[in-house]
């Protein structure tokens, strides 16, 4: 096997007491039942990169989610692990929804890594035409990532990132939403991130309640299965569940940060 080892990690930064309604596609008896989720980025560490994919909320943007529980800053939670923000070579965006990439401008020496077509469709025509999307992206986001210059690395599809490292576009979600496979010394770990929110989005193969692709968030279910070495290697984004299927580290972060692998 080709490429770098990594050890990864799932940082909860905040969390939410939501319905069920909000977070599966279509209706159902138990619509109003308590459903709450969680907030991560996820930390990807080997001897040669330290990576971070997604960029969480900014504290500035806190008060566009009603309810949520904001513990810490993703780049504080990070720097509490010894992980300063200048020193993240590569910073992965899974999609440029505001939950995801609040904090993205904090990473000064990181190179961003995001899907052409995510780009293109936030930016382009259609975006601006459909009101209900617009409160799900930063302008300033936006603009920070275009203005990166050769920082801001666009792909097409699938590709390495690093040796070890790689990003697979799947969309359903949004238009070019991607998930990231990383070798680990247990295998194919894959970070679903929004491709699938809760576990049960996968076991039940029931989509969440926003998305782009009906048909695109079914085939992002069988692409994130296919990339896992093993349904235990999944790791959904922003389900609770993943704080009690993975241990959590000692001390101060305890039950908000869990060694996948």
């Amino acid at each position: 096997m080709s490429g770098d080892t990594f050890r990864v990690y799932a940082l909860c930064y905040a969390r939410r007491d939501g319905r069920r309604g909000q977070h599966f596609h279509g209706y159902d008896e138990r619509w109003n039942e308590p459903h709450p989720t969680a907030y991560y980025v996820w930390l990807a560490v080997s001897d040669r990169h330290t990576i971070v994919v997604d960029a969480g909320i900014s504290p500035d943007q806190v008060h566009r989610l009603a309810g949520i529980d904001y513990r810490s800053s993703p780049v504080t939670l990070l720097a509490d692990m010894g992980v300063a923000a200048d020193s993240v070579d590569h910073v992965v965006l899974t999609h440029l929804h505001n939950d995801h990439t609040g904090t993205a401008a904090a990473f000064t020496n990181a190179r961003y890594v995001v899907q052409r077509p995510e780009l293109e469709y936030w930016t382009g025509p259609w975006a601006r035409r459909i009101e209900r999307e617009r409160w799900l992206v930063s302008n300033d986001d936006l603009a920070h990532l275009r203005a990166a210059g050769d920082r801001l690395r666009l792909v097409d599809g699938d590709a390495d990132v690093v040796p070890g490292l790689s990003v697979h576009l799947v969309g359903g979600h949004t238009a070019g939403t991607q998930v990231v496979r990383i070798r680990t010394a247990r295998g194919h770990v894959v970070l679903a991130s929004d491709a699938a929110h809760f576990y049960e989005n996968l076991e039940t193969d029931r989509p969440f309640a926003i998305l782009h692709s009906m048909t695109g968030m079914y085939g992002a279910f069988d692409r994130i299965k296919e990339l896992a070495d093993g349904p235990d290697l999944i790791v959904a984004g922003h389900d609770p569940e993943v704080l009690e299927r993975f241990p959590c580290l000692s001390g101060p972060f305890r039950d908000r940060i869990a060694r996948i692998a």
